[in-house]
């Protein structure tokens, strides 16, 4: 029998709204063909589509003005985390996924799962938008940030994926190519964005869009800026694939 995993993500503040949330549910259930749930931690669960089993956000200590950021992501490594039990996959709202999902559950069984930071190359760094764990098996990474008012970690790590990558003892990298950034391994790059649209590399299968765009924002052709010398340059096209996958 196959053991039912969770897959897990989280949603607070109104950056990302409900349709985020039920279309990175509805590539799931096309993309994991194992069981499994689909459990959203959040501040507000109006809008969000039925079959999403939603939770109160997990407790946590995080200081103003930092608590709307991604610190709070740490939370999802409390001993108890609502009735979850078992292997948990985490994936960001901002994603597009573009090919299966089981081999994130059958890579490095019982290790801390997460991608390999594309901006540090050759350090012991993680990017946090895709990450698999043990519900409970690192609740010292939890214990540690609480040891320490935030604004100490706040000094010392750039982000929460830094202090997590740090911090976690057993660490393994995703396989080079199953995580790509949209930016970077997607873009055409220069003014080629403006003429010929992103390409999904071979063997992907989760595009991440960090920073600006957002999935959305790409649909409709429009690359947020907010230096005003940039916005002329900052333009590319909607790829065919992106409205298949996530549209």
């Amino acid at each position: 029998m196959v053991e039912t995993v969770n897959v897990v993500c989280m949603k607070w503040g109104t950056l990302y709204g409900p349709h985020y949330v039920n279309r990175l549910r509805a590539m799931v259930a096309r993309h994991l063909d194992r069981p499994h749930r689909f459990v959203c931690f959040t501040d507000d669960d109006r809008g969000l589509d039925r079959g999403i089993e939603t939770f109160d956000l997990p407790p946590i200590r995080v200081d103003p003005p930092w608590s709307m950021l991604g610190w709070r992501k740490l939370s999802l490594f409390n001993r108890e985390l609502a009735d979850l039990a078992g292997t948990a996959l985490f994936l960001d709202l901002d994603i597009v996924i573009v090919g299966g999902l089981d081999p994130f559950f059958d890579f490095e069984p019982g290790r801390f799962c997460i991608i390999h930071n594309w901006t540090h190359p050759n350090q012991r760094v993680g990017n946090s938008s895709v990450y698999r764990f043990e519900v409970g098996a690192d609740s010292y990474v939890l214990d540690r940030f609480h040891a320490e008012p935030h604004a100490h970690w706040v000094r010392r790590y750039r982000n929460s994926q830094t202090f997590l990558s740090d911090t976690v003892r057993d660490l393994a990298f995703w396989p080079d190519g199953w995580c790509v950034s949209f930016k970077k391994h997607c873009l055409p790059g220069g003014p080629l964005n403006w003429i010929k649209p992103a390409a999904i590399p071979t063997g992907a299968r989760v595009v991440v869009f960090h920073g600006r765009p957002n999935p959305e924002d790409v649909l409709d052709a429009r690359w947020p800026e907010p230096t005003p010398w940039k916005r002329p340059f900052k333009r590319l096209r909607t790829p065919a694939w992106l409205a298949e996958h996530w549209g």
